[in-house]
This record gives C-alpha cells, sequence and structure tokens, in this order.
C-alpha cells in the first residue's frame, strides 16, 4: 500500500506575480490563499483540494521559443466540470487556447510567462 494520497500543490514559476495573478486569479477564477512570508515574492491559489503556488522569478525563458499546445512541455493538468466555461472565460479575455489534439474533451493555453496549462473535462 502506498503512502501517497495525492498532489498537495505545484508550483509555477512567474516574472511578475501580479500580473500571474490578474491570469490565475481574475481569468480563471482561482482564489487566493493565505501564504506566509517566504522572504520573495509569490502567492497561493486553491485549486480543489490541491494548490497552485507562483513563485517569483527572473524570467527563464522567451515566450517566442514556445507554441501554444503545450501537450509536450512541462505543464499543470488540471480537471474541470465544464470545458465550455472555461473557454467562454479564456474568450472573454481573449487569452489565447488549443483544443487537445487527443479528441478528449481538453485544451491547453499559457499563462503570461509562457507556463503551459491543460484543461481536461471531467467524465461524466
Amino acid at each position: 500500500m502506498t503512502n501517497y494520497l495525492q498532489i498537495h500543490h505545484t508550483s509555477v514559476l512567474v516574472s511578475d506575480t501580479r500580473r500571474a495573478l490578474a491570469f490565475y486569479r481574475d481569468v480563471l477564477e482561482m482564489p487566493l490563499v493565505q501564504r506566509p512570508d517566504l522572504g520573495y515574492p509569490g502567492a497561493w491559489l486553491e485549486v480543489g483540494s490541491q494548490q497552485i503556488h507562483l513563485i517569483e522569478l527572473a524570467p527563464t525563458r522567451l515566450e517566442s521559443d514556445t507554441t501554444l499546445h503545450g501537450g509536450r512541455d512541462h505543464h499543470v493538468a488540471l480537471s474541470v466540470y465544464d470545458l465550455d466555461v472555461l473557454v467562454g472565460r479564456l474568450d472573454s479575455h481573449r487569452v489565447a487556447y488549443a483544443r487537445s489534439r487527443s479528441g478528449r474533451r481538453a485544451l491547453f493555453c499559457r499563462d503570461p510567462d509562457g507556463n503551459a496549462l491543460e484543461f481536461v473535462e471531467l467524465a461524466g
């Protein structure tokens, strides 16, 4: 029997916490949770019972080095109840996205720092 229950959080490197929050909190509607003073900028966001930790560092790659479809890139995949609701939010904020090439109800987009995000609609 394994001792592992679930992923607690994933960290995403960002170059500007305010800009990242405008995307994760305002566009994707992820609630901000309290974060202790760790001595560097960042933010924690709630995703169901897990979290995304935004960690502000100097930019590590150029946005032009990435493609919109992040399936073969480092990425975070999040389950959603209704992909169409997310599509509406992305469209209203003019965030580009690509549908999954697998035929699944899924899409990829990138945050303002070029980090790839995948959203997969739960079956059922």
